[in-house]
């Protein structure tokens, strides 16, 4: 990257401070594939506030993008941002909880202590009536916070994780797959969940294959191909622009075209 990109990128990131989110000309090369680009120039805002949902195919570079924002792996060219904070920095990530796709915590630990762990890593103290109500919202009765983690189901242990973020008080949720694993009424439940962190003013920020979940939350949305961002907008743009009203019908015309 020249001197010049660099100003460039770090002006733009000082104008864009009310994003929650913010990736510019954002490449990523792994030395051990030279020749692939897992990112390919990705330029992506998501704006504080909204529900924003990221759609593609199983890699697609989706949690790529994810990982970049949260530094565990770094980008080859480009600039990140959290809140308009350059998102290598600790300060970055001091606004935000994430929910990994593959959310496999410590079997030996207690329902209760991982979500004390998460609160106190966030900083925010412990309250059961908060843990149980957040719980119950999504079917799991009281007695789920004397369980190991070993001894719930996939659906229940991602409805934990799910819980410790809403419980962050975070500004700014990324959910890699949020819906993994969930029966159908478990799905409505984290929906209405969802919404209810967008109606107090939280970004939310999902991964998701599920287009139905995209045209009930997402206040707009990215199609991300081959490392490439191939649509960004809102539903009804993007259903216009294909002249359809079918998602499916939106998503193949988004990545053959």
């Amino acid at each position: 990257m020249t001197v010049a990109q660099q100003t460039s990128d770090s002006t733009l990131l000082q104008a864009t401070a009310s994003m929650a989110l913010e990736a510019i000309h954002v490449e990523k090369i792994y030395p051990t594939r030279p020749d692939f680009k897992a990112l390919n120039d990705v330029s992506l805002a998501v704006q504080a506030s909204e529900c924003f949902a990221l759609v593609g195919v199983n890699g697609a570079g989706k949690t790529t993008l994810i990982k970049s924002w949260l530094n565990l792996t770094q980008v080859s060219k480009g600039s990140l941002a959290i809140f308009g904070v350059d998102a290598t920095t600790l300060e970055a990530r001091q606004r935000m909880a994430y929910m990994p796709e593959r959310f496999a915590p410590h079997g030996w630990l207690k329902t209760m202590d991982y979500i004390q762990l998460v609160l106190s890593l966030h900083g925010v103290a412990w309250s059961e009536a908060a843990a149980v109500q957040t719980l119950s919202d999504m079917g799991l009765q009281a007695g789920v916070l004397k369980l190991a983690m070993r001894e719930c189901s996939k659906g229940m242990s991602q409805k934990i994780g799910l819980a410790a973020a809403f419980l962050s008080g975070r500004e700014l949720l990324i959910l890699d797959e949020p819906m993994s694993g969930l029966d159908p009424i478990s799905r409505v439940q984290v929906k209405g969940l969802i919404r209810t962190m967008k109606e107090q003013g939280r970004t939310v920020f999902m991964c998701t294959h599920a287009l139905g979940d995209v045209g009930e939350l997402a206040d707009r949305l990215a199609v991300m191909h081959g490392g490439e961002i191939r649509f960004v907008g809102t539903v009804p743009e993007w259903l216009a622009k294909y002249s359809t009203d079918n998602l499916e019908q939106a998503y193949l015309a988004t990545v053959q075209g």
